[in-house]
């Protein structure tokens, strides 16, 4: 049994408790050298955001000391230090405020004003928010009680986000997207709230002198505040996981559906359209039509399933359907008395529209980069099928061509290699420098001659 418990004994290789709770005093305020770091991240955080670039985001993560006084109020709370809490509670609201600020301001003035993928992955956050900021935050409390720091303070940085969600909140606060700015503002409250808790417990389970002796009654009250918060964090949480749980049930049977019904006896799905609120499911085919009573069966079936039961299905399968949702305008250019569409035509549409997909908005494309790679003055981005001789086969490749004054380093190409693969969804990015020529300066010729 002494074998086993001393596996997850954390007092060995315990640092000494004056000397970590003196660090943390340290680290709540925002002067100096933590002020400038705290306002470098919200601006990398921001421009991260905005351009959609994973890497600039993990490095505002890194850098982001707002850790700092949420440890500060867990260890005040865990050794009942009240004036350590107040001060780190006034910090954090100081730096929250600060935070919010300076990227509503940036994205007032910032001329992208469209939604990313980064943004929408922290306007909704659910249980599963908790458990990460949670298990981050023990693992962080135990990595700076240590003699030896070790490389879990970078990981929790990451795993429990706090600027990304703050200015993803700013972005709400200047667009006037109050749902982005409460969900992200939210998740925002959950990484501080549950990484404080961590703290608590681990610092009460290593035992940390009091530094107030408190009576049973306020002992009662700090549990209190704490179950309070726990409550008020894991009902809307524990709603909105479950609200993600039949999301991904309904997409999963609706492909189940599809397949069953029509995939699977040969029907080929042209159009394809699901959303969750409102239930929908609107499909197009190729060529199959539907009678009212097989609509009406199919219907049936989807009541029967509770994860489909409420969906409205709508069928389009006459001409007018068909091309209006495969090419937007084509119908005025097809005679009115036209009844019936070869497959042929349809077939032409569809290959427009993977001609479509495979079009890049090199103006879009341009001005992301820039904002990385300041160098670059033009770029061109397009697919091209490369033969090859020692393979004897075409081999496909994402060419981007790039202008610029001076050739980008070993380092910075690579970080656009990575970018353009992660921007564009591929893993086959070729980057090209196209050089400016510059014209040579005329030929003059010098003569003895006197005049």
């Amino acid at each position: 049994m002494n074998k086993f418990t001393s596996l997850f004994n954390l007092h060995e290789d315990e640092d000494d408790k004056e000397k970590i709770f003196e660090s943390v005093k340290r680290n709540i305020s925002y002067r100096g050298a933590n002020l400038w770091i705290l306002a470098c991240a919200i601006i990398i955080a921001s421009v991260g955001l905005n351009v959609n670039s994973t890497a600039v985001i993990i490095g505002a993560m890194l850098i982001s000391p707002l850790m700092g006084p949420i440890v500060g109020a867990g260890f005040a709370l865990g050794v009942y230090d009240f004036d350590l809490l107040r001060k780190s509670l006034r910090n954090l609201l100081t730096a929250t405020v600060v935070s919010l600020t300076v990227s509503t301001i940036y994205f007032a003035v910032s001329p992208f004003k469209d939604v990313q993928s980064e943004m929408l992955a922290r306007t909704s956050p659910n249980i599963y928010d908790i458990l990460i900021a949670f298990f981050g935050g023990i693992v962080g409390v135990i990595a700076v009680t240590r003699t030896e720091k070790g490389n879990p303070i970078p990981g929790v940085a990451i795993a429990t986000a706090l600027m990304p969600p703050l200015c993803t909140a700013g972005y709400g606060l200047a667009t006037l997207q109050w749902a982005y700015f409460l969900g992200a503002f939210y998740l925002y409250c959950i990484n501080c709230v549950f990484i404080g808790i961590a703290t608590f417990l681990i610092i009460k389970y290593l035992n940390y002198p009091a530094i107030k002796q408190v009576d049973e009654r306020q002992q009662k009250q700090v549990r209190g505040i704490i179950s309070v918060l726990i409550i008020v964090m894991l009902a809307p949480s524990s709603y909105l996981a479950y609200s993600l749980y039949r999301e991904q049930q309904f997409k999963k049977h609706t492909d189940l559906f599809i397949e069953e019904h029509f995939t699977d006896k040969g029907c080929t799905v042209v159009y394809k359209k699901t959303k969750y609120k409102p239930k929908l499911i609107e499909l197009a085919f190729l060529s199959t039509q539907f009678k009212k009573s097989e609509i009406l069966m199919l219907k049936h079936d989807i009541s029967n399933n509770k994860y489909l039961r409420g969906a409205d299905l709508v069928i389009r399968q006459d001409t007018t359907d068909r091309l209006s949702l495969l090419k937007g305008d084509i119908l005025n250019e097809i005679k009115s008395n036209e009844n019936e569409v070869s497959q042929k035509d349809l077939r032409i549409l569809q290959l427009e529209n993977e001609i479509k997909k495979n079009t890049f908005n090199n103006n879009k494309m341009l001005r992301e980069a820039n904002a990385i790679f300041p160098d670059i003055k033009s770029l061109s981005v397009a697919n091209h099928s490369m033969a090859t001789t020692t393979q004897d086969s075409i081999v496909p490749i994402t060419a981007v061509l790039y202008e610029s004054d001076y050739d980008l380093d070993i380092e910075d190409s690579e970080k656009l290699t990575n970018w353009l693969n992660e921007r564009l969804s591929v893993k086959n990015v070729t980057i090209f420098r196209r050089k400016n020529v510059l014209p040579e300066p005329p030929e003059i010729t010098v003569s003895n001659k006197k005049n």
